[in-house]
């Protein structure tokens, strides 16, 4: 096949397809808008944060196959290619790790000040005194997970190594597999997220984004929140109502950590700005939840076998399995 990968790619993975027979074009400086005008004759393309519109769908007219290197699918407008006969597909759960360590490096740095502290040596400034305040520590802290799947029950396992008491949503339907490690763990579950929002100190959230997911995170379940608590996002902008949580913020009730922010840069660096990543009482980080060399070269892996099951005729990781049995539409106007 003919791949473009518009963002970077472990080499070991670039090495491994080409290997296979595929020929690899790699342009990671690429945007959403941008890539319109180099999908070009490449049968498949390779993402990790830029943006797949229903134009670079348009314009690939070879197009038959995407590739998202993490778990979200977000960024990538999959009605569009369903429509037009492209597979979507992703690598889930291969950076978990990866993510759970992040979300509790927000919580340290949120509640031992971290950032500030930085800041303020880097300035020259000593103030022992006045950063040894306000930290509650995590021992003994009551955690909220919202959404146990590889990533929340990998951050549940780490809560009880830090002796904390882990919460999390009542769902049907879930795996005798998930329901033993809720039950080794010691997880409680409430039956609505205000409820769960309520009775904890931190509340983390690994859902993904989708239609039943949008704004679950409203007014009613920030308003909940203890005074002092801390919100944790490593998961997708859109689940949180942003005003909601800016008002909450502002007033001084909540702070927050977060990797992913509403209108975020589609590429890997820009000039950008918003009320919530410099709000004062947000420690924000850039996305880089599965950034790790670790989970890097574990998606990596995984990007191959997606690539390889899809050539053979046995697609793994399948988004919209209604693409399989479209027609691609190639060469529509659009």
């Amino acid at each position: 096949m003919r791949i473009l990968v518009a963002d970077s790619l472990e080499p070991s993975a670039i090495a491994a397809l080409e290997q296979a027979g595929h020929s690899c074009a790699i342009n990671a400086d690429l945007s959403g808008d941008t890539l319109p005008d180099h999908i070009g004759d490449h049968e498949a393309l390779i993402v990790r944060s830029t943006k797949v519109t229903a134009a670079t769908i348009a314009s690939g007219k070879a197009l038959t196959l995407v590739v998202r290197a993490g778990a979200g699918t977000n960024t990538i407008d999959v009605a569009a290619a369903t429509e037009a006969g492209v597979v979507v597909t992703n690598v889930p759960g291969r950076n978990a790790a990866a993510v759970a360590e992040l979300a509790f490096g927000l919580m340290l740095a949120l509640d031992r000040r971290i950032p500030d502290g930085v800041i303020d040596m880097r300035a020259g400034h000593w103030d022992k005194k006045g950063m040894s305040k306000g930290a509650r520590g995590l021992a003994g802290a009551s955690l909220g997970i919202v959404g146990l799947g590889n990533i929340g029950l990998g951050v549940a396992q780490r809560a009880k190594a830090f002796g904390m008491k882990v919460t999390a949503l009542q769902r049907p339907g879930r795996s005798p597999e998930s329901q033993a490690r809720i039950t080794d763990l010691g997880i409680d579950l409430l039956d609505s997220l205000p409820a769960l929002a309520a009775a904890v100190d931190i509340l983390s959230l690994h859902i993904p984004a989708g239609p039943s997911t949008a704004g679950i995170v409203d007014r009613e379940t920030i308003e909940a929140m203890r005074p002092g608590a801390l919100l944790i996002n490593t998961s997708r902008a859109d689940i949180v109502d942003a005003d909601a949580l800016l008002a909450a913020l502002d007033a001084g009730r909540i702070r927050a950590g977060l990797d992913v922010f509403p209108d975020e840069p589609g590429s890997g660096k820009a000039e950008w700005t918003s009320p919530l990543s410099t709000h004062p009482a947000v420690v924000g980080t850039h996305h880089i939840g599965a950034s790790t060399e670790q989970a890097q070269l574990a998606v990596a892996e995984g990007v191959v076998d997606v690539v390889a099951g899809f050539v053979s005729g046995s697609p793994i990781h399948v988004v919209n399995p209604a693409a399989l049995n479209a027609a691609p539409n190639k060469g529509a106007a659009g």
